[in-house]
């Protein structure tokens, strides 16, 4: 893909010309981007990639021929770029969408968040900002993980909750840890990524049907009992010292549901029994919270630079003095060593 200075080039997979063109003005709004070409099928979208070279794609999931999921696999297997995936149906193409984000797009949005017809508002001036980052970011060919290393460095440990937080980036490397861990791990596993409105449920769905472990969306009061429990859409998940989920929908700081708030909770809630993972994405989230976990005397790890789509979030946690920056297999690997048995009092 093209580097260095100018405007970003972003094509735009879309089969109806007029929200095409609409998308088009809509982004041309800003200087620094610069609509290279308009393909009206996920073929032609393959296509174009290779003859313009964009920064971006932006792509609809719904498309006649190939769908939008395929030509997610298609290019990040053979020719990988950031793509951000637009879709009109949230409800029934959630999983799909969701399917899409672990096979490398790098965020999913509803069309009606685009705002189309208000280019000129401050929220179209930020959501252009954030799809010029994303067409910075670093992306590879989709691999199989490799084998993972032993994961050393936190010795032979117990835990009681474990928390996770990722960004850009994240639902790839989720699939690998959480698809890397025992079914019968015995702490719960609290995950807050950061996604659009709409899609968290449709992801947690299409990971409880991929994986061995069970996959739910946290509720207000629930037990926190073993398995994988996701935020909900806009609200802090918070653990209790009686090991029950808060949720907080008061809005606090940049991010709802916060890595910080999930990950300060469990410092407080079960203290030196509590290990936290920051993983991929931008900015600092899950830095505050990593260093309550370390002040309780738990365990914090960050994932490594190498397998970051953006080493932002896992960094801060890494440079502030992380007990293992590591791989998704590896992190896998270390937190199934945490917990060899079932069963929390």
């Amino acid at each position: 893909m093209t580097s260095g200075s100018g405007p970003r080039r972003v094509l735009i997979c879309e089969d109806s010309l007029a929200y095409a063109t609409a998308l088009s003005r809509f982004l041309e709004g800003d200087e620094e981007i610069d609509v290279v070409g308009i393909a009206p099928t996920g073929e032609q979208a393959i296509a174009d990639v290779e003859r313009l070279e964009p920064d971006l794609l932006t792509l609809d999931m719904q498309l006649p021929g190939m769908n939008g999921l395929e030509v997610v696999k298609r290019l990040m297997g053979s020719n990988p770029l950031p793509i951000v995936i637009l879709s009109s149906k949230v409800a029934k193409g959630s999983e799909q969408a969701a399917e899409a984000l672990a096979a490398g797009a790098l965020e999913v949005l509803a069309k009606d968040m685009l705002r189309l017809d208000r280019p000129d508002d401050l929220w179209a001036q930020a959501m252009r900002s954030r799809l010029r980052r994303l067409s910075s970011m670093r992306v590879a060919r989709r691999r199989k993980p490799a084998p993972s290393r032993a994961a050393a460095g936190i010795g032979s440990r117990s835990a009681q909750a474990i928390g996770i937080g990722a960004s850009t980036g994240g639902p790839p490397v989720l699939e690998t840890i959480i698809g890397g861990l025992p079914a019968d791990l015995s702490a719960p596993v609290l995950v807050v990524q950061h996604m659009a409105p709409g899609f968290i449920e449709g992801f947690a769905r299409w990971l409880d049907q991929k994986l061995s472990i069970e996959v739910r969306i946290a509720a207000q009061g629930d037990r926190a009992t073993p398995g994988i429990w996701f935020a909900p859409d806009g609200a802090h998940l918070l653990l209790t010292g009686s090991m029950r989920f808060a949720l907080d929908r008061e809005p606090e700081g940049p991010h709802r549901p916060s890595v910080d708030a999930l990950l300060g909770s469990l410092a407080r809630g079960v203290g030196n029994e509590a290990v936290g993972v920051v993983l991929t994405g931008m900015g600092r989230d899950g830095a505050a919270g990593a260093a309550e976990i370390r002040r309780a005397g738990g365990i914090v790890i960050a994932q490594d630079e190498a397998s970051s789509v953006v080493y932002g979030m896992s960094r801060a946690v890494a440079e502030d003095g992380a007990d293992l920056v590591a791989s998704p297999t590896e992190i896998a690997d270390a937190l199934a060593a945490l917990n060899p048995a079932r069963g929390i009092a």
